[in-house]
């Protein structure tokens, strides 16, 4: 599931960005960086927030078929790389997150299907009828006598398609100053993480009474809400939308035709 929504995310990046005047061959050759940058970026985050379970096992840290994956950090470092990269092809790089950022939770919306077939990541018990039927080897202990729980990971794919919408939506009436998508997306993304996280009971690593990614989304909130506040919200007469920063616009290289009957002529 993850590699189709790498697949939906480039897609999705490749027609925005074409739509801007950019080259949309541009997101294979930031795709095939990013990509690999955000899995090591997602699993150093996860051994990092969940450190005990690999203490006297430092190997298994790198076994990252067995699962464990720290989506901010997959972001962090997937974005980062990927801007070097745009910059390095002559993005403009506001241009280019506003672009692309929106791709990045439809990805995340794909990605959080394969939860339901491996049955990870699911929420306290409920009697909701849209409750997900868990088997007993998946159960928590503590909770190994009930069989139907909160669905969070639907919940987080359902929050990541509303964002993917919302993200187009604003982008299309730019209003926002040009780069505001990303701490956009940042402080929704972690508003939906901050009360998914609360319903989940899966072990993970705290600090004082919360789980260290509920503390990660009130940072990434703030730190969306300080960019703002830093940079402005509403876009400016002096904003450039252009997608390259020499100002060119690309275009389709159209094959030359060769009308025959001036073919005819010349013979």
């Amino acid at each position: 599931m993850i590699a189709l929504g790498v697949l939906a995310a480039v897609e999705l990046g490749r027609k925005r960005w074409r739509a801007r005047g950019g080259d949309p061959d541009d997101l294979y050759v930031i795709a095939f960086w990013a990509v690999p940058a955000g899995l090591i970026g997602a699993r150093l985050y996860h051994v990092a927030t969940d450190w005990r379970s690999y203490q006297g096992r430092w190997i298994d840290a790198f076994k990252i078929w067995q699962g464990g994956l720290g989506i901010p950090g997959g972001v962090a470092l997937g974005v980062a790389v990927g801007l070097v990269i745009a910059y390095r092809r002559g993005w403009r790089l506001s241009a280019g997150l506003d672009a692309v950022i929106p791709a990045i939770p439809l990805a995340q919306a794909i990605g959080r299907l394969g939860n339901w077939w491996n049955q990870e990541l699911f929420g306290r018990p409920t009697s909701l009828p849209w409750g997900v039927q868990i088997d007993v080897q998946h159960r928590p202990l503590e909770y190994i006598a009930f069989s139907v729980f909160q669905p969070t990971f639907l919940y987080e794919m359902l929050w990541n398609l509303a964002l993917c919408g919302v993200l187009i939506f604003v982008d299309k009436k730019r209003v926002m100053r040009p780069g505001n998508i990303l701490p956009l997306y940042v402080g929704l993304y972690f508003a939906g993480r901050l009360w998914i996280e609360a319903l989940r009971i899966d072990t993970a690593s705290t600090i004082g009474p919360f789980r260290i990614n509920i503390w990660m989304s009130i940072i990434g909130i703030g730190g969306a809400i300080l960019v703002f506040i830093t940079r402005g919200v509403r876009r400016r007469a002096s904003d450039v939308d252009e997608p390259y920063r020499d100002g060119h616009v690309w275009s389709p290289v159209i094959p030359e035709t060769t009308d025959p009957s001036e073919k005819e002529e010349t013979e």
